[in-house]
């Protein structure tokens, strides 16, 4: 189970009259179009009349879980987790020092340096709890963009994904500082390109934790939230229910691994850590209590869950975001969304399933063993994006940052 990566329906059949000017499609002035989702889907936002559009060729149609897989939701997860394929790409490594001296892996698809234009849109992809560039939902998300020429990199927190560490401290929920660094950096690289960020259960946590934090000043063009806990007390009650203590064990033998990878950076820790408790968790929460709450000076567990969620972020929320949710995600509660921060915010759009698992969605054209079911949903909203997105808002960096960040690389094939 340590490939895992921590990564009630409400239906709506909502008809709107959306303007002319929004739809994206040729409809004549005098004439009002009207458009929907299945029945099937609860769409909600204070966006959705803004993008729905975009979005509504995938959305027009059922959510058709695939039969047997998808009948219960630990089984649609664990298969995902185990069973989806895991497409072949060849990764270039670039390893980015942090300004507290702390490390992070970028990996990148080798060639698109040769292949693709400057100007090419960018990706950014954060992966769940532990996982990395090697997971198959990463993968199958990387190589869908990149067929679309777009220029996606992976996002490896540290120690994960084969990512080195360097320091005695490793990342956690409520952690922005290595986000912001590796945003500075593409956007650097890249200053003709427009950014933009995808992320999955505890990368979603962060990714929407960035953008509620940047709001206006926010350097992404648009971002889409996949799997988000959003409310980590709440996910932390359930995560001690039943089955869901199948994924806690799994995900805290997967951070004991890590961390026993680099355990001589953590002798002789000052503090309140407890070394002992955080090498041999039985849980998240006993990691997170032995290590992670001190290490971003917590006063609990409990203190670091309620102060690293991402559902107060969303009313801050500047940029395009599209939120993607199971409502039978067991590690991702469906009663932790917030749903109304979501409706007011007119910069925002949710989409439930009725089905999906966690980071499972073994439904749609690819089902089982293809990519999920949101892949496509995911690039129709990015790529509506970037139509529309203006050429003279790309983020750009002062010289001095760009070879301060160009002078911490280091370079590898993975």
């Amino acid at each position: 189970m340590a490939k895992l990566s921590l990564g009630s329906t409400f239906p709506l059949s909502l008809s709107h009259h959306i303007r002319p000017s929004v739809t994206g499609f040729n409809v004549a002035a005098t004439t009002m179009k009207m458009v929907d989702n299945h029945p099937s889907l609860e769409v909600i936002g204070g966006a959705r009349d803004r993008f729905l559009p975009a979005l509504f060729n995938n959305l027009r149609l059922p959510y058709n879980p695939f039969p047997l897989i998808a009948w219960n939701r630990h089984v649609e997860t664990i298969f995902a987790s185990f069973y989806r394929s895991v497409p072949d790409v060849r990764l270039r490594r670039e390893c980015l020092r942090a300004k507290d001296g702390g490390s992070v892996a970028l990996d990148w698809v080798s060639g698109d340096r040769r292949r693709l234009p400057p100007d090419s849109p960018i990706l950014i992809l954060l992966p769940g709890l532990t996982g990395g560039s090697q997971d198959s939902y990463v993968r199958h998300m990387l190589t869908k963009a990149n067929s679309k020429g777009w220029r996606v990199v992976v996002f490896n927190s540290r120690g994960c994904g084969g990512s080195p560490v360097t320091t005695s401290q490793f990342y956690s929920a409520s952690f922005l500082g290595d986000m912001c660094e590796v945003v500075e950096h593409v956007g650097a690289r890249y200053s003709g390109a427009n950014l933009y960020a995808v992320g999955w259960s505890l990368g979603a946590n962060i990714l929407v934790r960035y953008l509620g934090h940047e709001s206006h000043a926010c350097p992404l063009s648009g971002a889409v939230s996949l799997c988000n806990p959003f409310n980590l007390v709440i996910a932390d009650e359930d995560f001690h229910k039943g089955f869901n203590n199948v994924y806690d064990k799994a995900l805290a033998r997967a951070l004991c691994k890590i961390f026993k990878k680099h355990a001589l950076l953590f002798e002789d820790m000052d503090g309140e850590f407890n070394i002992p408790l955080a090498a041999n968790a039985k849980s998240v929460r006993d990691f997170d209590e032995g290590l992670t709450r001190v290490s971003f000076g917590f006063k609990s567990v409990d203190d670091y869950y309620s102060n690293s969620g991402s559902c107060d972020s969303i009313k801050h929320v500047q940029r395009p975001l599209l939120c993607i949710q199971a409502e039978n995600d067991p590690i991702a509660p469906s009663r932790a969304i917030p749903r109304e921060d979501i409706k007011e915010n007119p910069n925002c759009v949710l989409i439930v399933t009725p089905k999906g698992g966690h980071l499972g969605w073994v439904a749609g054209a690819e089902a089982p063993l293809g990519s999920p079911w949101t892949d496509p949903v995911v690039m129709d909203f990015l790529e509506h994006l970037e139509r529309g997105a203006s050429k003279t808002d790309k983020f750009s960096c002062n010289s001095e940052a760009v070879q301060h960040s160009s002078g911490e690389l280091q370079h590898m094939e993975v």
